[in-house]
């Protein structure tokens, strides 16, 4: 397996990327954690600096260190840093789980444990238009990084060409909750911040039927994607030309999963970004995942979304 995927294992359809272990779908979050290779832990071991001469003299710093191997995760962390143990992030999905609100789907370690997430399907969906299925997940990802933050976060997932949406929909949409280390992880005040899946993918569900809705045009559409995508030359941008990554996404609109769907439409044109950086851009399909869930291409699909409910609402 390649070097952004380390362990991996999901339920039910292989995924887009094609990588991971195959598992049952009735897996407990525990059981999860342990076939997708995350059971184990992170220790804090002092650190010292070695003269050249004399006695080790102790940093003050801790390295953060995998237990199963002694695989330096972060190599520096303050006393007050406080990791949060793969077994917490899981037990965080027993109670949604144990109450049949969720199942777990998919979980694993990339860059070689330094990031560990779990995925769990929410038993609940919506149809944008005729059978345009949409699917809703909370996503949990902890890093074992220095300046990295836990994040849990609702995400939806586009049936018919499994493109990982964005429900962030404006700066006050609390559809995510982010945690630094300095204190203890608390599961119940997260799930407290964070607030019921069915309440954020409402108000989801309302914005991509109004973007169904809405028609692009040509010049719109041309603005859009050189929005998304623009060239590195700012000097030379022409709004009558595409950057290239800007083109390819503008072909994708006729020929992207489930493009009938929508044909012509915002929808259409967000979901031509979603697939690009989900499935297309990028050198491997472990490095699109990462980038997709955790780096810039989720910020690219985030931009997507608020600048095509901006541009929708003049249209």
């Amino acid at each position: 397996m390649s070097h952004q995927v380390e362990t991996m294992a999901y339920a039910g359809q292989v995924p887009w990327h094609g990588l991971g272990e195959r598992v049952p779908s009735d897996l407990s979050p525990r059981q999860m954690m342990e076939k997708a290779g995350c059971d184990w832990e992170v220790k804090k071991i002092p650190t010292y600096a070695a003269p050249d001469d004399g006695d080790l003299i102790i940093t003050g710093t801790s390295a953060l260190v995998r237990s199963t191997d002694n695989r330096v995760l972060a190599p520096s962390v303050g006393e007050g840093w406080n990791p949060v143990q793969n077994s917490e992030a899981f037990e965080f999905f027993n109670e949604y789980c144990m109450a049949g609100d969720m199942e777990m789907h998919t979980a694993g370690s990339l860059k070689d444990g330094q990031m560990v997430w779990a995925l769990a399907k929410v038993n609940e969906s919506f149809n944008v238009l005729g059978e345009d299925q949409v699917d809703s997940y909370l996503l949990f990802s902890n890093p074992h990084q220095y300046g990295k933050s836990i994040n849990v976060r609702f995400t939806p997932i586009r049936v018919v060409c499994n493109n990982t949406l964005t429900m962030s929909l404006n700066a006050n949409a609390k559809n995510e909750v982010a945690l630094n280390h300095r204190k203890a992880f608390n599961g119940d005040l997260v799930k407290e911040q964070l607030g019921i899946a069915h309440e954020k993918f409402a108000q989801y569900k309302e914005a991509a039927r109004f973007l169904a809705k809405k028609k692009t045009k040509h010049e719109d559409l041309v603005q859009y994607f050189n929005a998304i995508f623009p060239v590195k030359e700012k000097s030379v941008m022409d709004y009558v030309d595409l950057s290239r990554s800007a083109q390819r996404t503008f072909d994708a609109l006729e020929t992207q999963p489930g493009a009938d769907m929508a044909m012509g439409s915002w929808w259409n044109a967000v979901n031509a970004v979603t697939y690009m950086t989900d499935h297309e851009l990028g050198r491997s399909n472990d490095t699109r995942m990462q980038s997709a869930w955790f780096g810039s291409n989720q910020a690219k699909k985030l931009k997507a979304m608020n600048l095509a409910l901006k541009m929708a609402e003049v249209a």
